[in-house]
């Protein structure tokens, strides 16, 4: 009779032991998977540009806002838009909108090398005796190198895909900062 509560009691003992065991690898499979749907916005950063220059006669404000996700520490891609409102003075009025694909690669931390492919849909109009108007597709394809500090980093980009008579963008070379936070 010894043996009976004895292996009752034993019984017990495991169902609870395989009870907690079972509650704790539970928990921890919610809490990985939890875990692993904010791994992806912690690799997430956003940042953009913002422009703004005035001259004689000459007004040009631009907004890019873009948004990167970093795959390692090395390379990172994203997405990014653009609007930019472009005016002379008793000439001409362009509002250029459009996106672009970004591709990030830092050899070392201070170094950041990109490849940027753009879209941008450009609407001039002409004004005054210049009365025209122009709708058209730009295509751009930037590479680039910068010096990279933290979060900013200021460079050079070069299109490969200009031609002078785009009127779209004056130069082929760009001057840049990014800034991603």
């Amino acid at each position: 009779m010894s043996k009976k509560p004895t292996s009752g009691v034993l019984l017990s003992i495991l169902s609870i032991v395989f009870t907690l065991i079972s509650i704790d690898l539970s928990a921890q499979y919610q809490k990985n998977d939890f875990n692993s749907k904010n791994i992806f916005w912690q690799k997430v950063q956003f940042g953009g540009g913002l422009g703004l220059s005035f001259g004689n006669r000459y007004t040009d404000i631009s907004v890019a806002p873009s948004a990167i996700y970093n795959v390692n520490e090395y390379f990172a891609i994203g997405l990014g838009a653009q609007y930019t409102y472009v005016k002379v003075k008793e000439e001409y009025n362009s509002n250029l909108y459009g996106g672009s694909v970004i591709t990030l690669f830092n050899p070392i931390p201070e170094i950041q090398l990109s490849a940027e492919l753009e879209q941008l849909r450009v609407n001039v109009k002409g004004i005054g005796i210049n009365d025209f108007s122009d709708n058209f597709w730009n295509t751009a394809l930037f590479l680039g190198a910068g010096y990279r500090n933290g979060n900013i980093t200021i460079g050079a980009r070069y299109n490969v895909l200009f031609q002078e008579n785009n009127r779209a963008y004056s130069d082929a070379i760009m001057p840049f900062v990014r800034v991603y936070f």
